[in-house]
């Protein structure tokens, strides 16, 4: 059967699909896990800013303890006021401390997650908020 010249195909498509373009792109992850030199700078940015986040608790920790057997040399023979000191001036602000610090090494490693399975840059630019911020 020949075909009609006039008679032509029609070609259906559907909504352009967005993809990601793979040349220039990389995963952080794959980085990671194939140790490169760029994936040794994500891991060691993690281990700085959790070490920041220590040596920051530490120097607090020795500014608030360090001068207390000073205090108590200086108090003339007052066990109970020295049990006070430890309890309500020492204590609370322990854990305060603490739970700053929990927090921020948390807060750190849900950025280095986010920043290795590539969370963060795709639901900014969508304008989506993550549930676990």
């Amino acid at each position: 059967m020949p075909q009609d010249p006039t008679e032509r195909r029609v070609v259906v498509t559907g909504v352009p699909r967005r993809t990601r373009r793979t040349f220039g792109y990389y995963r952080p992850r794959t980085e990671i896990d194939e140790q490169t030199t760029l994936g040794h700078a994500y891991v060691r940015s993690l281990m700085h800013s959790q070490l920041r986040s220590a040596l920051v608790v530490f120097a607090v920790l020795v500014l608030l303890v360090g001068p207390l057997p000073l205090v108590f040399a200086a108090i003339p023979d007052g066990a109970s006021l020295e049990w006070a000191v430890l309890g309500f001036c020492v204590y609370p602000p322990l854990v305060l401390l603490a739970r700053w610090y929990v927090r921020r090494v948390e807060r750190n490693e849900k950025d280095f997650v986010r920043l290795v399975e590539d969370r963060g840059v795709e639901n900014e630019d969508r304008g989506v908020e993550n549930e676990d911020r």
